[in-house]
Parts: structure tokens; sequence; C-alpha cells
């Protein structure tokens, strides 16, 4: 996996479309139960997904939804399918007024690949594209998930993910679990203070 543990590298988004193609996850719809999820927590908002990688969420997310992320090829690949998506630098480029006002925002399998503490700081910037009254969804891997992923650095649970809501001044409505409830939950839906 040479290349790919560098979540801005090129060789990363091309491992993450190879591992979402396979014909197996295809077949047997992996992805059904986390569509579901995203519709329960998120229902018809316009979102904007942080860090959105090459579209797995973005592509289940109501019509008008918007993409970041900082790896230029993911951004790509969002666009060649149809969706929007723009990298970090393009969307923080454009004055507030013309981002976008969004309803919800998504930040989903991103905090646990940056530094410790910088969730906080990755997030920020987007709050003012947001409504009043946005909900933000924060998902993180269970335990299993996070061994997964080289390029995974800190192991994120409830208290990081209260702390970092806390920090950037949003309200944490519910903590769960999901897809397995009996596990240490990793999802936290929020609404914006």
């Amino acid at each position: 996996m040479v290349g790919s543990a560098d979540t801005a590298s090129a060789a990363y988004s091309e491992r993450l479309a190879d591992l979402s193609g396979a014909r197996w996850k295809q077949v047997l719809d992996v992805q059904r139960p986390y569509r579901w999820n995203l519709r329960r927590l998120l229902g018809e908002r316009r979102t904007l997904d942080v860090g959105c990688g090459i579209g797995r969420n973005l592509v289940n997310l109501p019509r008008g939804s918007v993409g970041v992320d900082h790896n230029a090829k993911s951004v790509a690949i969002c666009n060649e399918n149809g969706l929007e998506a723009r990298t970090v630098d393009d969307f923080l480029a454009l004055p507030v007024d013309e981002r976008g006002r969004f309803d919800g925002m998504l930040a989903a399998h991103l905090i646990e690949h940056l530094p410790e503490g910088a969730g906080p700081e990755v997030l920020r910037p987007y709050l003012p594209s947001l409504r009043p009254g946005a909900r933000v969804v924060l998902i993180c891997p269970q335990e299993r998930g996070f061994a997964s992923d080289e390029t995974h650095t800190v192991f994120t649970d409830h208290a990081i993910l209260r702390s970092v809501c806390e920090e950037v001044g949003l309200e944490v409505e519910r903590e769960f679990s999901f897809p397995f409830p009996g596990l240490p939950a990793r999802s936290s839906p929020t609404t914006s203070s």
C-alpha cells in the first residue's frame, strides 16, 4: 500500500475507489445501512460534506449538497461521477455568501485522520456556511474500523467528539453507536448553537 498512507495522494483516492468498486460489495449492497443512517440523521437537509473523499456519502445526500476534500484526485472523482465537490482551498477561497448556506454538515470518517486535537481547527472554517439550527453530524469508526486503516491517527470516542463540538460552539443533541449498538458509539449528531 505504498503511497496510500497520505490521504492527500492520488494513490489514496485510487485505493478508495478500488475498495468501493469491489463486486461483492455491490452485490451485497453493504452501503445500504449507511444510506439509511444518513437519511435518518440528515433527512432532506442540503448538506456540506467535509472530508467527502470520493463521494461515498455525498452520492446519498440530498440534491444541492456539496463535498469538500483536501485531496484533488478525490474531488475529481466526485465531479466525474456527477457530484458537486471542491478542494478545501477552492471552497474556502470563495466569499462566505458565495459558498452557499447549508442546513446540515457531515464530517464522516474525518476526525480520526487528523493530528490529535486538530478537529476544531479543521471544522471551524465551515461553520459560517451553515444556516442557524443546521445539524452537524460527526461520524468516526468503531474499534475494528479504526484498526483497518493505516491513515487513522487517533482513536476517536464520544468524549473526543463532544470536546470538538464544545470547542467550536456546537450543542450535542445525542450520541450513539452505529451499526453495532453494543459497542462504544462513534456517531454524534449535533445542532449548532
